[in-house]
């Protein structure tokens, strides 16, 4: 355990975790308009990357780790985190308009259990100023956007939010996430059945097709629930494959509570964090046998260290993404990851790290 994470345990209780994320927010921000704090930074964070670079979505990455949406909702400063390591950085989820969130405490640190519970409800400050944030930024690294819908669009018109949301923000994204598996916008999930699914896939495909300035629309995925059934699961990527989507996410927060032991385990929201790493690499494992890799997947959930990014890539991750790893791990989290893919590659009979993808299976 390195000293952020002892001094985190330690104190961690004692600061509201969303004004603690407030200052993080604040603190990156400020040094993204500093020449000397983006080098120091850069030089400080800066992750080993020799043969770790990945080619995915028709794009490369220096390294597979990414930072997951929900931690820079508003594109605010997706710079910094870059600078902190990660190879990518997920903004959002976005709404089409502007909306508060859900009232009231609604972040939770669960420390025996290496978790967090959010009960956010995609507050956001509207599609127009998370483009304006973007428009402009020039970055060598791919910056993806989760799109949602806002809380009060009736469900039959949630197509329309994604849309408006895609085309809004679609020349400033590298890629787009759909996400349509958070459990704290009531309904959202129902669009993960397959006939709701193919409406939302049939609307933003076209809509994808006619916005791209060339033959090749941008890269599309979808995130899905982790407490979903195989059956459910195999819909999905029926009708993802039906539709070209370019990938799945998988997965976003858990409503299920097994197994922890902290007192605010019973806390409504999403679970995210070590309880659900090992049911996301099962996920990721099927994903990529039931579609024989013709699906591209980025793993999230639970990632703490190199050892987990492996893992999830053994699995069939392309990409990783992390959350609350970072809480809970610190700044060096990306450059300590990224040492140990090194160190776990070289022990490897692989060259380059793309050589492991869906390689084995995870112990």
């Amino acid at each position: 355990m390195n000293i952020y994470a002892a001094l985190f345990r330690r104190f961690g209780s004692l600061v509201d975790p969303e004004l603690s994320h407030s200052l993080a927010m604040f603190a990156m921000t400020t040094a993204a308009k500093s020449d000397l704090a983006r080098s120091f930074l850069k030089e400080t964070f800066a992750p080993p990357a020799d043969n770790l670079a990945v080619e995915v979505l028709g794009m490369r990455f220096e390294h597979p780790l990414g930072l997951a949406a929900g931690f820079d909702k508003d594109a605010i400063c997706p710079d910094s985190f870059n600078l902190l390591g990660f190879s990518f950085v997920e903004v959002g989820t976005v709404t089409p308009t502007p909306q508060p969130g859900n009232a009231g405490r609604r972040l939770f640190r669960l420390l025996p259990d290496d978790a967090l519970i959010n009960r956010l409800g995609f507050p956001s400050t509207g599609m127009d100023a998370v483009r304006r944030n973007l428009d402009g930024l020039s970055h060598a690294y791919p910056i993806g956007i989760s799109l949602g819908k806002n809380k009060d669009t009736p469900q039959q018109d949630a197509y329309r939010d994604y849309l408006a949301g895609l085309e809004r923000l679609y020349p400033v994204g590298d890629y787009f996430v759909v996400n349509i598996s958070s459990p704290n916008t009531p309904g959202l999930r129902a669009l993960q059945n397959r006939d709701a699914l193919d409406i939302l896939l049939t609307h933003l495909q076209g809509l994808n097709t006619r916005l791209s300035a060339t033959d090749k629309p941008k890269p599309l995925l979808v995130k899905i629930a982790p407490d979903i059934s195989w059956p459910e699961l195999d819909q999905i990527l029926d009708v993802c494959l039906k539709h070209e989507t370019s990938g799945i996410v998988a997965t976003n927060a858990s409503t299920a509570r097994e197994g922890l032991s902290s007192p605010l385990q019973n806390r409504e929201g999403g679970l995210s964090g070590a309880p659900l790493r090992s049911r996301s690499t099962e996920i990721i494992r099927y994903i990529y046998q039931q579609t024989e890799a013709k699906l591209p997947i980025i793993g999230v959930g639970g990632v703490f260290s190199g050892d987990h990014v492996w893992e999830k890539l053994l699995a069939g991750a392309s990409l990783v993404q992390a959350y609350t790893g970072l809480v809970y791990q610190g700044p060096l989290f990306v450059r300590d990851c990224c040492a140990r893919l090194g160190t776990l590659l070289a022990q490897s009979d692989a060259r380059h790290l793309q050589e492991i993808i869906g390689a084995g299976k995870v112990s």
